[in-house]
């Protein structure tokens, strides 16, 4: 896949899945990510997420998207909890679902992780192996 299929794919998805580490186990919970134009996500999250916490313990992570069609992403990278106004306002301006969570991207319970992707595995049903590539 091409780094332009798979920006199509995780926005057309528009979920995925986050794994983070806790206790050692693997955690997997359903996100609304934000991507950005830098290939980086922004997930809101509740003040408090055990993703938080996750997180925190071990910022190593990854994201997978699938599409109707059984085209996969899976993203790795890192991730930090984070209060920055402004991508908090790019993430409540493009995922209008936080109105239901949130009041205002100003409201104390909003938290924001941002996760600097590092590589992606990408592919196809019609592929025999993933295409490695990144979104910088």
């Amino acid at each position: 896949m091409t780094k332009q299929e798979v920006i199509d794919l995780i926005k057309d998805a528009g979920f995925g899945v986050l794994a983070t580490i806790s206790n050692n186990r693997p955690k997997a919970r359903p996100m609304m990510p934000y991507l950005t134009e830098d290939g980086d996500l922004l997930l809101a999250v509740l003040g408090h997420s055990r993703t938080i916490t996750d997180i925190k313990e071990n910022p190593r992570i990854e994201f997978c998207f699938i599409d109707r069609k059984m085209c996969f992403a899976r993203l790795s990278g890192t991730a930090k909890v984070s209060q920055d106004p402004e991508n908090k306002q790019i993430v409540w301006n493009n995922i209008p679902m936080l109105r239901q969570y949130f009041g205002s991207p100003q409201d104390p319970n909003f938290v924001l992780i941002e996760i600097a992707t590092e590589s992606i595995e990408a592919m196809t049903p019609q592929q025999q192996k993933p295409d490695v590539l990144t979104l910088k």
